[in-house]
């Protein structure tokens, strides 16, 4: 059965008769000439619809409210990412499109942001206090350079040409302390040495990664003792694989990391910082543009997994002399890890070529 529905007004249908006297009575006005319809009374809204059996109906939307729905809930939704963004609130664009929402983090899952490792504050943090400062006493004067903690109780790996030749050796850790070391053994074909600390316990070595997974352009970070200053902290990426670089093998005259007086070394058929003698050696090396100085010597590359890739050992400082401005110029060179691990039970040995 087909049910009919009125407003709780007067059906829009259902025009009222007009009386004019009524109207006059009712506004107060000259009544309008007959034939016209007066506009209504203002009335109350309808409350709703009813059939005319008084059973209660559904409540049909007005049409034009049907058609306004679509605008308003797309208004609706883009102001509500307008206040995520604008906000800085995750959880509005979160609920209404599903996306995580979750911090960013650093290499390996951890929080950059937390000083964990995956950035250079947090490589920082988790090695420095496996790279020391080394200073030791030769015939020719003290050479100052760092290196690298291997063991809790105090092996510790460097360039052979900061300790070669010396009578007396000390390192300073990360917190302060000083210790006598002694040279176990020392490969200079390949610039290494292995130095022991005297007394030592308890000292946080550094993890030795891959250095054949290492790639032009990843990004680094060098810790050591530049011209005595312990723990400097610098950064970069590797610029280069498998750089031919040519180091002396003999002792050299002039005590290393003091001014220019740095460690010489060949490189693309050219010599830096001195002569390196007739008696040289010649080894792959990683090259980096992270700020190497006098004193660098020994100590660490590090990937950003806090992970040691490189001992570095060569790097270019021009004198004023030259005509340019003395200070890194960004090319330095570090023995690859996995050459200092195959090396390692050859200098425990007390190999001293």
């Amino acid at each position: 059965m087909t049910e009919s529905y009125r407003q709780s007004g007067p059906h829009p249908e259902q025009q009222p008769s007009y009386d004019g006297t009524a109207y006059g009575t009712a506004y107060g006005t000259t009544p309008p000439a007959q034939g016209a319809y007066p506009p209504p009374p203002p009335h109350t809204p309808a409350a709703g619809w009813a059939t005319y059996a008084g059973e209660p109906a559904a409540h049909p939307a007005p049409a034009h409210r049907k058609r306004a729905r679509g605008p308003v809930a797309v208004l609706a939704a883009v102001a509500l990412v307008a206040a995520a963004v604008g906000g800085g609130t995750a959880y509005a664009a979160q609920e209404l499109f599903g996306g995580s929402t979750a911090t960013p983090t650093g290499v390996n899952g951890t929080n950059a942001a937390a000083g964990s490792k995956g950035s250079v504050a947090g490589v920082a943090n988790a090695v420095s206090d496996s790279i020391v400062e080394i200073q030791a006493s030769t015939g020719n004067g003290q050479s100052t350079g760092s290196g690298v903690i291997i063991t809790s109780d105090g092996e510790i790996i460097t360039n052979n040409h900061v300790v070669a030749g010396a009578g007396q050796v000390q390192v300073k850790t990360n917190d302060g302390k000083t210790y006598d070391a002694k040279v176990v053994g020392t490969d200079s074909k390949k610039d290494l040495a292995l130095i022991k600390l005297e007394n030592a316990s308890g000292l946080k070595a550094a993890t030795l990664g891959d250095s054949d997974k290492v790639g032009v352009g990843d990004e680094v970070v060098a810790i050591g003792s530049p011209e005595g200053l312990t723990g400097t902290v610098t950064s970069g990426i590797i610029s280069a694989l498998d750089r031919d670089v040519t180091v002396s093998t003999e002792e050299q005259q002039a005590p290393q990391g003091r001014g220019n007086d740095q460690w010489p070394f060949e490189f693309g058929g050219q010599e830096f910082n001195g002569d390196t003698g007739s008696d040289t050696t010649t080894y792959k090396a990683l090259q980096t543009d992270a700020s190497l100085n006098p004193g660098n010597s020994g100590g660490a590359l590090i990937d950003m997994n806090g992970q040691i890739i490189g001992i570095n050992s060569a790097m270019y400082s021009p004198s004023s002399s030259s005509g340019s401005n003395a200070g890194s110029v960004g090319l330095g060179f570090a023995i690859p890890v996995n050459d200092v691990k195959a090396d390692l039970d050859t200098l425990r040995g007390g190999s001293t070529t």
